[in-house]
């Protein structure tokens, strides 16, 4: 066997046995990256809030929302497709969402927990969450 074939045998032989995350893409709305600061001007935390438009409702509804953890997170605009693009890891799940608007928004108030106010968050369509099996039952991590 020649040493190009016998790379390629053991190359494809470790892909299909390493352990293989899976990718979640979905689109929204809107994007908003949210800067939070308390009382006293301190920066508390960053977070993205993703948001659907509700023609019923005639605004944006928030979908989900998630911690920033590291600068990698943040949404970067994609000319390409001209739209925003919002990519990290989320526990065994690689997330990829892409959004056609964005905003940045520096807040002394929580955004999405005023909009709990407009939508609950038990109602909210939450992004993809995939399902576990185990010995016959379907549970959800």
């Amino acid at each position: 066997m020649s040493p190009v074939l016998s790379a390629t045998v053991v190359l494809l032989s470790a892909w299909g046995t390493a352990p293989q995350s899976d990718l979640s893409c979905e689109q929204v709305d809107l994007v908003e990256l949210n800067h939070f600061f308390d009382d006293q001007g301190r920066h508390v935390f960053d977070q993205m809030i993703f948001y659907d438009w509700s023609p019923e409702q005639n605004r944006y509804q928030v979908r989900a929302w998630r911690l920033l953890k590291s600068a990698s997170q943040q949404p970067r605009h994609d000319w390409e497709r001209d739209l925003y693009v919002a990519t990290w890891q989320d526990g065994d799940l690689f997330r990829k969402v892409l959004a056609k608007a964005m905003k940045e928004t520096w807040t002394q108030h929580d955004p999405e927990l005023a909009e709990r106010e407009y939508l609950p968050k038990e109602m909210r369509r939450e992004l993809y969450h995939p399902r576990v099996v185990l010995r016959d039952k379907e549970l959800v991590p």
